[in-house]
C-alpha cells in the first residue's frame, strides 16, 4: 500500500461490512473473491493486493485490526464520513 491513506467509498465499505456480517450489502462475485483473498492473505500479500485495490485493502485491514474499524466503515457506508 502507498504512503497515502486510500479513500474508501460507501460502496466499498458496504461490501466489506457485508463480508464481515456487520451490515452493508453483497458485492459481485469478483469482489467477493477479492475480499476473501484479502482476509486470507498475510500482511505481505495484503500489501501487494493493496497496490491494485487500495480501498478494499484499507477497508479489510480496518475491519481486522482497528477496534473502531466496523463503526468507521458503517459511518462511511451511511455517507457520514469519508
Amino acid at each position: 500500500m502507498s504512503d497515502t491513506t486510500p479513500t474508501i467509498s460507501p460502496e466499498t465499505a458496504n461490501h466489506v461490512l457485508y463480508h464481515f456480517g456487520r451490515g452493508g450489502y453483497q458485492s459481485g462475485t469478483f469482489t467477493q473473491y477479492l475480499i476473501y483473498a484479502l482476509t486470507a492473505a498475510d500482511m505481505t500479500n495484503k500489501a501487494k493486493l493493496g497496490l491494485v485495490y487500495p480501498d478494499y485493502a484499507a477497508a479489510v485491514i480496518a475491519m481486522e485490526y482497528d477496534p473502531d474499524g466496523a463503526a468507521h466503515l458503517q459511518r462511511i457506508a451511511a455517507g457520514e464520513a469519508a
